[in-house]
């Protein structure tokens, strides 16, 4: 809604543009929207079995409506000429069909509110389109009385409101709007604009200064249960994700203090396989890892504990527990050198872990052992 914030030149006082309000069948002077009268989509109830298209965007204030399908021939072809006109940007010509549609049907006594309401909503398009808004607001409210909430009316009207600054009643009808439906992301964008506009016009207290806002029926509420907008099917998987995020979480914790419960009673090859259904749910967790391959080394799987040393110490390359059970690691597969290596890197890391200087005694002796055996059989 690009120049939604600016007086239009020269259109806000009522004038139709190049003569175009000639019949007697404009708009009346009927009540605003905290009248308590309200939207239903595109003119046309929420019920209605004609399915009425959802406005493209506040910005664009003229994407038209379907017939409702009462009008007699004459008529009918009025308004399609019309529709064929606005499309091609002809806004004045398109709003002269409307206007000789809506005398047509005083005339002949038409009594369609629905078709009614989407010619005074169309027609309401053209002055938006045409910088009228005085006169836009009127075709709404009038579109508005014969088919109350109807959100195509009430959505212009609110740009209408806007364009000529009256914020709080601009404000009541894009509120309106999003009881209706509340997946019209322009009606969003507008409030949080015209909310900021607000609070610098009347202050903190610029709510208790607002028109009433009219409560929309359940019964003409927009839930579009069979064709969700792309932003509620985001919402409602990243819904879903975090719920199942969570359930991961809980999941997670409870396995892996089972496995903790096992470890302190030696069942070490069942805290094995609680700590491996750890390691499905969060395979970056470093503490599964190292409190895995403690079970692998007191179960004498020594390579296994060493491989889960690994993959601790890819997600924490300091990691103390992991290099000082990767040492016991080694000395079990009888690479003593290796042993050594990551005892001394536990020491580095931390020179007050005693175990870890009980250990290389030991692995170093160990290696010198290995090495005179080797050289007595050389």
């Amino acid at each position: 809604m690009g120049n939604a914030q600016q007086k239009p030149p020269g259109r806000g006082d009522g004038g139709a543009p190049g003569g175009q309000r000639k019949t007697a069948a404009g708009p009346p002077n009927g009540p605003q929207a905290s009248s308590g009268k309200g939207p239903a989509v595109n003119g046309t109830h929420p019920s209605d079995s004609r399915g009425p298209e959802r406005p493209e965007s506040a910005e664009d204030g003229g994407c038209l409506d379907a017939p409702a399908g009462a009008l007699p021939p004459p008529l009918a072809r009025l308004k399609n000429e019309g529709n064929r006109l606005f499309k091609n940007g002809q806004f004045g010509d398109a709003l002269e069909k409307y206007s000789q549609a809506i005398a047509g049907c005083a005339e002949a006594g038409v009594d369609s509110p629905e078709d009614l309401c989407i010619l005074h909503s169309n027609r309401a398009a053209c002055f938006l389109k045409d910088g009228n808004s005085s006169d836009c607001i009127a075709d709404c409210t009038r579109a508005l009385e014969l088919h109350p909430f109807s959100l195509k009316p009430l959505l212009r009207r609110a740009m209408a409101y806007e364009s000529l600054e009256r914020y709080r009643k601009a404000y009541v009808d894009y509120k309106t709007v999003l009881q209706v439906d509340v997946s019209v992301q322009a009606a969003h964008d507008s409030i949080h604009r015209i909310t900021k506009l607000l609070i610098e016009q009347d202050g903190p207290e610029w709510r208790e200064k607002l028109p009433e806002i009219p409560l929309v029926p359940l019964s003409a509420q927009q839930h579009r249960r069979d064709e969700p907008s792309a932003e509620a099917v985001q919402a409602r998987a990243a819904r879903e994700a975090e719920k199942e995020a969570r359930r991961a979480e809980v999941q997670f914790g409870a396995l892996k203090q089972e496995g903790n419960e096992h470890v302190k009673h030696g069942r070490f090859q069942q805290a094995l396989e609680k700590y491996t259904e750890c390691i499905r749910i969060k395979p970056a967790e470093c503490a599964v890892y190292t409190n895995r391959a403690l079970c692998y080394l007191k179960l004498g799987r020594f390579e296994e504990a060493r491989r889960d040393c690994d993959a601790a110490l890819e997600t924490e390359p300091a990691n103390k527990k992991a290099f000082y059970r990767r040492a016991l690691a080694f000395k079990g597969l009888k690479d003593y050198l290796a042993a050594s290596t990551d005892l001394q890197e536990v020491l580095q890391l931390d020179p007050n872990v005693q175990e870890a200087e009980q250990e290389l005694e030991q692995v170093t002796m160990l290696l010198r052992e290995s090495l005179m055996a080797g050289g007595a059989h050389g």
